[in-house]
């Protein structure tokens, strides 16, 4: 029987930390993410994990501890958000070109400047190419279940690369909702013990992490480094397979909602997803075929996947709570047009919303204006505009 309880997001972390009992914990706080540590190091104080918990003097050296415990062959976790993620910056880069498994719950939030402590996606996003799986939560549910499922992606053979469980600040973070939990011993079972192949403390192989690497080398250290983000999408969905079989809770690499004879679609990640189905569910009753795709899994991204799910569709909006500063769109529009004109699918239009900057409040009405833009340009067939902002004053 699972554990029915009542907890923020922050705390389900916190607690799937505890399950999971890591050999080390090394944090910094930063709002939102300050939680995640603060309850665990509860946990630690009450002797209900045995984690050597390291308090730091900056993000920076939070991930600099974590890349030390990982290479010595610890199971290692941490948390932060926006700027102490943008300080760890050198850090992201040489944690994944380690091959190092740690787990890191990003709480999404806006990087300065000037300063905004709310939601949006910029931190993470801007870090999507260091090398990190990312996967991305609703609701505090999701924000648990990829925790736990998070340690199985990080630590597999075929990937050994680092994850981020993504999900948004104050939002999921700090709102408290129903939750199921696993029973300690299951979540236990469910992500097992770490055995390390390769790692500094074993004196039987002696090894240098983090060499030179000049010419000859690096440019297939960064291929295999690739592969096993190729390679992470089928792991994903194995572990993901195997947490159904023992939860309930079934998880791919994105969520489809009403897709099946969706004739226009709203692509968008994290929490606005559960304000975009409410809304579905409405413009449903009035007859119109609407339907979202939410990607849990950004790196690696599902680009056939992906492809497959939205072809069917006349028009699709790609929504973006952050926002590139290219001139164009945002990465998530960028990857979802990308997959589409990869796979040949040319013939869905395609429009990008900038939305939610800085925690701009978004509404099932923003929502709605966003699908009767859909019904708009399969009405006309032209997109008059394909780079739009929603909820912009003036």
């Amino acid at each position: 029987m699972s554990i029915r309880e009542r907890l923020s997001g922050n705390e389900a972390v916190a607690n799937a930390m505890r399950q999971i009992n890591p050999d080390v914990v090394a944090a910094f706080p930063i709002t939102p993410s300050t939680e995640v540590p603060q309850y665990f190091s509860t946990f630690v104080n009450n002797g209900k994990v045995d984690t050597e918990f390291v308090p730091v003097e900056s993000e920076h050296s939070a991930m600099s501890a974590c890349i030390g415990a990982s290479s010595a062959g610890g199971r290692v976790m941490t948390a932060t958000s926006a700027n102490g993620l943008s300080l760890m910056w050198e850090m992201l880069y040489i944690a994944a070109s380690l091959r190092l498994p740690i787990v890191m719950s990003c709480v999404n939030r806006a990087v300065s400047g000037p300063l905004n402590i709310h939601n949006d996606h910029s931190d993470s996003m801007g870090a999507r190419d260091s090398g990190w799986i990312q996967l991305y939560g609703e609701t505090n549910q999701e924000a648990y279940d990829n925790a736990l499922m998070a340690i199985r992606i990080a630590e597999h053979k075929d990937v050994m690369l680092p994850v981020m469980n993504c999900y948004d600040g104050f939002i999921t973070s700090h709102s408290i909702e129903n939750i199921e939990l696993l029973e300690d011993d299951k979540a236990k079972g469910f992500v097992g013990t770490y055995h390390p192949e390769h790692f500094l403390l074993n004196k039987k192989e002696p090894i240098a992490v983090g060499p030179l690497d000049v010419q000859p080398y690096l440019f297939e250290h960064k291929f295999q480094q690739a592969e096993a983000m190729r390679k992470a999408k089928d792991v994903i969905l194995e572990v993901s397979e195997e947490f159904y079989k023992l939860t309930g809770r079934k998880y791919g690499l994105f969520e489809e909602y009403k897709m099946d004879d969706a004739e226009i679609a709203v692509v968008v990640l994290n929490s606005t997803a559960g304000t975009a189905k409410y809304t579905i569910d409405r413009l449903r009753e009035k007859g119109v075929k609407a339907g979202l795709v939410k990607p849990r899994v950004f790196r690696p991204f599902p680009v056939t996947e992906i492809a497959e799910s939205l072809k069917n569709c006349k028009a699709v909006a790609i929504l973006d709570k952050c926002d590139s500063t290219n001139g164009a769109a945002g990465p998530l529009y960028t990857e979802v047009t990308s997959a589409l004109y990869t796979t040949g699918i040319t013939d869905v239009k395609t429009v990008a919303y900038t939305f939610g900057i800085g925690g701009r409040d978004v509404k099932s009405s923003d929502i709605e204006k966003v699908y009767t833009d859909l019904q708009e340009i399969v009405a006309s067939g032209k997109v008059e505009n394909p780079f739009r902002y929603l909820g912009l004053k003036g």
